[in-house]
């Protein structure tokens, strides 16, 4: 089930980056905080307003607990998903894809200090190859390493995204209801990006306008239905079923998936929507670190 929520995650890679394609083209002067601030508010907003349309009347069975969890979530991942979508306009999707994957890294280091003990030795071998293989996705040159904006901004999305992992592992919140608290979580969110909206805005305006096209509807709807509410559903219900580092490790598998998509769904989008958003080409590099991460999966599952 969790592989099944980062292949609903790959494909917001290239669908996000489209989307900013196409709302530059329809708003030129505007930056790309209130594109990215704007797009949570109404993709959380909206996927929201659709899980309480669903539940109705639980939703007055809403537990502290559940609210207390919903809350803490949505404060990590408001915070990854804005810098990811910012980093997003300045790096390949595929990069952005794969520089996210480094709490694989954050999570046992974190676990190890929390509960005093190393990770099981293959657990240490399947980080080392989860690193390898981003470093080379990546192209790090170690001897003029450089972070840019969108780099930089990835990897400050993913130490946020740790934190949401680990607060969705907490034991305290075994009883809670997926939906309940994921609606919690949705509506969170988007009522975290106001502000943000409201600061960065060019105009009143603008925030229609940013999606006064077909294509951005398209975006958008896919982005709510099978981004959002399938990728979060899944990974809300799912993860208790597995540690906190084993599920980073998992998640690993998502830039592999959007290195695919990203080989031919660009052209596809560029077609339906007409904007000018090349495929990427199946490197060595591209090869040889999705390899590595899938090496390390393989290896993490193996009884």
């Amino acid at each position: 089930m969790l592989l099944l929520a980062t292949m609903f995650w790959a494909s917001s890679f290239p669908l996000m980056k489209s989307l900013a394609l196409e709302q530059q083209k329809l708003l030129p002067g505007a930056g790309t905080w209130f594109f990215t601030s704007l797009g949570v508010m109404y993709r959380f907003g909206a996927a929201g307003v659709l899980l309480a349309l669903f539940l109705r009347r639980d939703l007055l069975r809403i537990s502290r607990l559940e609210l207390e969890q919903g809350l803490g979530l949505a404060v990590f991942g408001v915070g990854g998903i804005l810098f990811q979508m910012d980093g997003l306009a300045y790096t390949a999707a595929s990069t952005s894809a794969f520089l996210t994957q480094c709490y694989v890294v954050f999570i046992p280091v974190w676990v190890a200090l929390v509960h005093r003990h190393r990770p099981a030795p293959k657990v240490i071998v399947s980080i080392v190859l989860v690193m390898i293989g981003l470093a080379i996705l990546a192209g790090l040159d170690f001897n003029s390493f450089k972070l840019g904006r969108g780099t930089a901004e990835t990897l400050i999305a993913s130490l946020l995204f740790t934190g949401q992992i680990l607060w969705l592992e907490r034991p305290r919140y075994a009883a809670n209801h997926p939906l309940r608290f994921s609606f919690v979580m949705f509506a969170g969110m988007a009522l975290l990006c106001v502000p943000g909206v409201w600061l960065t805005a060019p105009s009143v305006e603008a925030c229609w306008q940013a999606y006064s096209s077909p294509a951005t509807w398209g975006f958008l709807a896919t982005l709510v239905i099978i981004c959002t509410l399938g990728g979060y559903l899944f990974m809300n219900r799912w993860q208790r079923d597995v540690t906190a580092t084993e599920a980073g490790l998992i998640y690993c598998v998502e830039p592999v998936l959007t290195s695919l998509l990203a080989l031919f769904l660009p052209a596809w989008i560029s077609i339906w929507a007409n904007i000018n958003y090349a495929n990427e080409t199946l490197t060595a590099r591209l090869l040889i670190g999705g390899c590595l991460v899938t090496a390390a999966n393989v290896l993490l599952q193996k009884r």
